[in-house]
């Protein structure tokens, strides 16, 4: 990911500060399809969205992620590390073929939901929002052979498309099962890479520019120059700053 220069990091992350987490989420995963536009980014599957955020997690801060939640039974602040180097990235081969599924009488075909769906169904009352992503995402329903796509799906067959939704793409819900060093108690955290993505590539922001302002204060030198300076060059300049 050579393209991962520091101007395009800091131009993403300025029109992320105006943004919402789908679009900050847009953003970062543009920094792994350079040359995307949102169309295309919208109309991947989740979880091979979110393997490609990690790679660029990975290129950009390495493997190892810290993560902190909180015990679902003592309320414990719990801290771990997390190690994402077996989070490979899912092959580009365009939206896939539609996955098909068998269950009883009901033979269902769907394609895996997009950052698109999910958007699209933020607003639909959580008790809803099943049935309406399922809506989006079902190609073709039949029942005892005859068509069958004006009739609810029922919850066997619900659960036999998560199921499949799941193992076709696994990186779409990516859940941590965490033992509680006070209570013993196993936590399940989820891990959203794109909010831990953006709240790095924030902090990383925030430090570079500060970096920018006091080489360009003792040196004279453009933003452009600096951000040019490979990261050990400008810690150096910056620890002669200190020095001074």
């Amino acid at each position: 990911m050579e393209h991962l220069e520091a101007g395009a990091l800091l131009s993403a992350w300025e029109a992320g500060l105006a943004s919402d987490d789908g679009g900050r989420a847009l953003l970062l995963h543009g920094l792994a399809r350079p040359g995307s536009d949102a169309g295309e980014l919208l109309a991947v599957p989740v979880g091979r969205r979110d393997a490609e955020l990690f790679a660029v997690r990975r290129a950009l801060f390495g493997a190892r992620l810290e993560v902190r939640t909180d015990c679902a039974e003592c309320g414990e602040e719990m801290e771990f590390a997390f190690d994402a180097g077996d989070m490979g990235t899912a092959d580009d081969d365009g939206p896939g073929k539609p996955i098909r599924v068998e269950a009883g009488e009901w033979t269902v075909e769907f394609r895996l939901p997009t950052p698109a769906d999910l958007a699209a169904v933020e607003a639909v009352p959580e008790h809803r929002a099943r049935a309406a992503l399922l809506a989006r995402c079902v190609l073709r329903a039949e029942h005892g052979g005859q068509d069958a796509a004006d009739r609810p799906l029922p919850e066997h067959v619900q659960r036999r498309i998560a199921a499949a939704s799941e193992e076709s793409d696994p990186f779409a819900d990516v859940t941590l099962n965490v033992a509680c060093p006070a209570c013993g108690k196993a936590t399940r955290a989820e891990l959203d890479i794109a909010s831990y993505l953006w709240a790095e590539l924030d902090a990383w922001a925030r430090d570079t520019l500060l970096d920018v302002h006091l080489l360009a204060t003792a040196y004279g030198w453009s933003e452009p120059e600096i951000l040019a300076l490979s990261p050990l060059r400008r810690r150096y300049y910056l620890e002669l700053c200190a020095d001074a």
